[in-house]
This record gives C-alpha cells, structure tokens and sequence, in this order.
C-alpha cells in the first residue's frame, strides 16, 4: 500500500496541472473501484473548478469549488498519469512498477485551462483503490478520519504524546506504531525505516520506552525525532524525483528510495561498526526488516 511520503509525491505532482483548472468532463469507464463510485459523480464534479489538491495520512483530497472533495484512495497498484495532447508528462516514478496498460484506466479527468487541455488518468489493474465524493466542510465525519492520529509531520507528533499512548501497554513497538489512531500515514516501510534509526526491536514491548510515572524515556525521545526526519527525507526524495524525472513516462507513484533496512533481508546492517545482518520477520502478516545485533 502507498504510504504517506507516496501519497504527498503524488499530491505534489498532480498539483500544477489540476489546481485551478475545470473539470470540463469526469469520464467514468466502469461503476466501481474497490467500493461503487460515487452515485452521481460526473454530475455533480463537472464543470467545477478544482481549488487545491490536499492529503490526509494516505488519502488524497481534490478540493472543488461548491464545497465539494473527492477523497481517493490508490490501494495496491492504483497509479496516476498526466497526458497532455503532445504526450504524456510525467514527473515522478515507481519504487514498484505499476501497470501502464490502458486497459487498466477506469477514471480520466478531462481538464481544461485557457492555455492548455490536459487528462489526468486513474490507472488500478488490480482495483484496490476508490473514490468517494463528500462535502469538504464534512471531512472529520469521514469514517477513515475521525479516529486518526497526529501526521508524523505536524507539531502534535511528540515523545510526550506517545507516552500517554504507550505507558501500560504490553503491545510490540511496530504494531503500535502502525495503528492509525496513535500516528496517521505511517506504514511498513517508513516504521522499519525510523525503527532502525532509533536502534529499537520491532518486538519490544512499547510500556519499557515510557518511566513509571508515564514520562518518555530518551529512547522514545529518539525514535519520536527519528519518525520525523525518515518521513521528511522521504518527502524530500520524492520531490527531488519529480524534478529529476519532470520528462518521465507519465506514471505518478512510488518514488526511487534508497532504504537502510526495509527488504534488505541477509545484507549487512549500516549502521556503523554494528557487524550484523539484517533480518526479517512477521509480525502481524507484514514483514519485518530490522538487526537484532544493534536494535535493542
């Protein structure tokens, strides 16, 4: 699944060419995605100017004029393209290839400006991702929002604030920090990422990082700023991509990422004068990358 650094790469290149300009026809090539569109959705978007493009953990959020915001969801090989009528123009590649079959284009905005006429297509062979359309005055009653956790980049995101999440729980560190109501957008990748940073066990239990009087040890200090800046760097290597690769194919996604610990199972670990060898586990059905030599 895209997680959050993804989901602002693809928010970040979609901006310029939908932001102002008007949804002149929303073509619809089936009645579903993971769930049924939305009913009514050509009607109700067409000819409505676009206001921003924004995010929400890993949705993304086209904000129309009239109050109106489609939330979409990209799912497991859902992808974006930007056509213009002299080709495609893509900035932003994939970590994993995604499907450039035409075939696989269910949902093609047709948008227009005075100087320009674009479409932004909505790729998904395998059809994991969705649509919905609400009013944006709304969105905190949205079922996947209302429960939601700080974003790893907002000021709220603190080891103060983990400690009252973490102190008396029995529960391994990476699953806590994959439920969406402690942290909003932070998946697998970027928790191996920050978990191998802060030099901590995927497995240890997360009460041992919080004092008995419910205070965040230094190591929950550690980890907070290590979520922080794993999600920032990513964020900057997707935008560093897009910039890179501005004459790409025109698939918009998973963004080139060099990962210290994520799917390096057998190599050795970076960390310096460490010795040890990156391991993988389960936890949960995922898999889990991290060295038990120098996680702790």
């Amino acid at each position: 699944m895209p997680e959050l650094p993804e989901v602002e790469t693809v928010r970040r290149g979609l901006a310029p060419a939908m932001e102002g300009a008007r949804l002149q026809r929303l073509e619809l090539r089936r009645p579903d995605l993971r769930f049924p569109l939305p009913r009514d959705f050509a009607a109700r978007v067409e000819g409505r100017r676009i206001l921003s493009l924004s995010r929400r953990a890993k949705y993304l959020l086209v904000d129309f004029e009239d109050d109106l915001t489609v939330i979409a969801h990209l799912g497991m090989s859902g992808s974006f393209r930007i056509e213009a009528e002299e080709g495609a123009n893509l900035p932003g590649v994939f970590h994993h290839e995604r499907s450039k079959d035409e075939k696989h284009d269910h949902v093609v905005f047709h948008l227009h400006r005075p100087e320009s006429a674009v479409r932004v297509v909505y790729n998904d062979p395998r059809r994991f991702g969705f649509m919905e359309l609400m009013a944006r005055s709304e969105l905190d009653t949205y079922a996947a929002f209302r429960d939601l956790g700080p974003e790893p980049v907002g000021n709220i995101l603190s080891a103060d604030y983990l400690a009252t999440r973490f102190a008396g729980r029995s529960q391994p560190l990476k699953g806590a920090l994959l439920d969406q109501k402690v942290i909003a957008g932070l998946g697998n990748i970027y928790v191996c990422e920050a978990l191998w940073r802060s030099h901590l066990s995927p497995t240890r239990k997360v009460s041992t990082l919080v004092t008995p009087k419910g205070k965040p040890k230094a190591e929950l200090a550690l980890l907070t700023q290590s979520i922080r800046e794993v999600i920032a760097d990513a964020i900057q290597a997707g935008g560093s991509s897009l910039r890179d690769h501005i004459q790409a194919d025109g698939t918009l996604g998973y963004f080139q990422h060099s990962f210290r610990a994520y799917d390096r199972e057998g190599e050795p670990c970076l960390t310096d004068g460490c010795g040890g060898t990156v391991e993988r586990i389960v936890q949960s059905g995922r898999s889990t990358f991290y060295c038990r030599h120098c996680q702790k």
